[in-house]
């Protein structure tokens, strides 16, 4: 596996690292697309409806195919950036353990003074893809941690709430990574972890995020204490996220499908026990979470995101584009609301799958069988998100009442 050391301020232009064959794109067929044959947890496997010769469809040539990975990113995250960019790993670390906003935006203030977000900004262009994506997860945290997540960098108000150096370094790093509201869940969860130990082969990144003991790259609980429920409510999202490979794989099967198509009741059957293991599996992840240590700060960070809707994971997302629930419930303008977090390809793929799904939901106004499977992956998604709700306020609540909430 690839370590997370990689070179921060590598030219794009650089000599790729070499990489095994592209597999050939899949063909579509009839039926659902297939899982891989390793990797997978059995309750979620026998969910997808996966044989045990099923085959892996992935490819290294369809990098930004959900199918591939979800919205996990290509390769683990950046465990330590070098060269100049560890001052903006040690100004991360640093803000989120301070113990209030102030003094996060104290520590902020300093590197200011002292040059380093100026060193910084001047070496943004530099900065390799994957690597843009690990400064933006460390920019996402300083923000929160300082209570300006909600500012937007570029506009004229924010000098007076924010300090001018890190806002034209967060400017600098949205404009490198082309997407502008990157404070949020997606960069503070799928961009902040990374395996305990270092795998003994090579594993697809939604399998090695499924199988391997995670841990934070930032942490909001200092060294030597046990892991925060901030800092596992942001692990349970990743592993959500890998959980959650199968429910892009059938919204896949089931784009272009017509209703009547013999085909889309089975994979209706199949999604709506994908989701009902991913209820499980949170769960499961809640008994954790509430015997976790919790501070009244951690649980204004995780306010400030829910207030914002920065805290839907993108799975939940793209079951809801298959399935049409965010879009009766609060309006087309509220879905692209929560996805404006999302990276631009992948808020493209979600819009696809709310095009290319809209003939599955007209079996919402039918009878019928059929039309039954479908209320009943409607009714699996509502108490899916219900449950990871209940989870984000057992993180930020102060009692480890979740069983109590959730039953």
């Amino acid at each position: 596996m690839t370590t997370g050391t990689t070179t921060a301020e590598a030219p794009e232009t650089a000599t790729p690292a070499r990489r095994r064959p592209a597999a050939p794109p899949a063909q579509r067929t009839g039926r659902p697309t297939t899982v891989p044959r390793q990797g997978s947890g059995p309750e979620l496997r026998a969910a997808a409806g996966a044989a045990p010769g099923d085959a892996d469809t992935r490819g290294d040539a369809r990098t930004h195919d959900p199918r591939a990975h979800g919205f996990l990113p290509e390769r683990p995250p950046v465990r330590s950036m070098i060269g100049t960019w560890t001052l903006l790993d040690a100004l991360a670390r640093t803000a989120a353990l301070a113990p209030s906003a102030a003094d996060a935006v104290a520590a902020v203030e300093r590197s200011g003074r002292a040059g380093e977000l100026t060193a910084l900004r001047q070496r943004v262009s530099r900065l390799s893809p994957r690597n843009a994506e690990a400064a933006a997860m460390r920019i996402a945290v300083i923000a929160v941690a300082c209570g300006w997540s909600g500012l937007d960098p570029q506009a004229p108000a924010a000098r007076r709430c924010a300090d001018g150096g890190f806002l034209d370094l967060w400017s600098a790093i949205a404009h490198r990574i082309d997407h502008d509201q990157f404070v949020a869940l997606p960069a503070l969860s799928l961009h902040n972890w990374a395996p305990e130990r270092k795998p003994r082969r090579h594993l697809p990144i939604d399998q090695l995020a499924r199988t391997e003991q995670l841990v934070p790259i930032v942490r909001w609980a200092p060294e030597g204490e046990p892991l925060c429920r901030l800092d596992r409510l942001m692990l349970a999202v990743t592993r959500l996220e890998a959980h959650g490979i199968w429910l892009f794989r059938l919204a896949e099967t089931l784009a272009g499908r017509a209703p009547d198509d013999s085909s889309t009741p089975t994979a209706l059957r199949r999604l709506v026990r994908i989701q009902h293991a991913l209820r499980a599996q949170l769960c499961e992840e809640a008994a954790e979470l509430a015997d976790a240590p919790a501070t009244a700060r951690q649980s204004e960070v995780i306010g400030t995101l829910a207030g914002q809707g920065a805290l839907e994971p993108p799975v939940l997302q793209a079951a809801d584009a298959v399935l049409g629930i965010g879009g009766r419930r609060m309006g087309e303008g509220g879905r692209q609301l929560l996805r404006r977090h999302l990276p631009a390809h992948h808020r493209a793929w979600l819009s696809a799958m709310d095009r290319h799904c809209a003939p599955v939901r007209t079996l919402a106004h039918r009878g019928g069988p059929d039309a039954a499977v479908y209320r009943e992956a409607q009714e699996s998604l509502i108490a899916l998100r219900r449950t990871y709700t209940t989870l984000v306020q057992a993180a930020a609540g102060p009692a480890p009442a979740y069983a109590a909430a959730a039953a």
